[in-house]
């Protein structure tokens, strides 16, 4: 089953009954990457009445999931922007809702709708991308080899992170954890059981 994350930051604003609402969503691979962002809006707009957040860090089983209400009544605020996220399909996500209240109290079905449509606006123009599982190689080889391992591995997904030329090559390679088991067996078919490959 895929898994998808966003492919970057993302803001919007949405107005309700004067006040704003000023969405920042972001990646977050873990808490306190997630925690950082949050402590960044913070600070951008100190004199905001409320920095309400919701995260959620991982997929499916595995997920740690946050939110705070921020001064907020109990359970209008976080609660809502938390189970939009989660409805997103979205891992590894961050979100904070900035509110500047605009001398209108809204009341709690009014809060409730306003921060979780302010989280389904900014879902709208967050562009996702699938987050696939990557493992890092290094390849020890011949010379002779070099060439022909490197067209090999042009045919995978992959990132060469460093080589070092020494008496052999040695190539940090980064590569989907779903292709190593087939790269592995190629390569040691390529060089007759002479290449050296240590997983990091």
């Amino acid at each position: 089953m895929a898994h998808f994350v966003p492919a970057g930051p993302v803001q919007c604003e949405i107005r309700v009954s004067n006040s704003r609402f000023i969405t920042h969503l972001a990646p977050a691979s873990d808490v306190a990457t997630a925690r950082a962002f949050i402590a960044s809006i913070r600070q951008q707009m100190p004199d905001a009445n409320h920095h309400v957040y919701a995260y959620v860090i991982g997929h499916g089983g595995t997920t740690t999931l946050g939110m705070s209400d921020d001064g907020e009544p109990s359970g209008t605020a976080g609660r809502p922007a938390l189970a939009v996220l989660k409805g997103s399909g979205l891992g590894d996500v961050v979100v904070v809702v900035t509110r500047y209240f605009g001398g209108t109290l809204l009341g709690t079905g009014g809060l409730v709708h306003a921060y979780g449509d302010s989280v389904k606006a900014v879902l709208e123009i967050t562009e996702r991308h699938e987050k696939i599982a990557r493992t890092q190689l290094v390849l020890a080889m011949s010379y002779a080899q070099y060439e022909g391992i490197k067209r090999t591995l042009a045919n995978y997904d992959h990132h060469i992170d460093d080589e070092s030329f020494g008496t052999d090559i040695t190539m940090t390679v980064t590569m989907r954890v779903s292709d190593v088991a087939t790269i592995s067996a190629l390569l040691t078919e390529q060089t007759a059981g002479q290449i050296v490959i240590i997983p990091t």
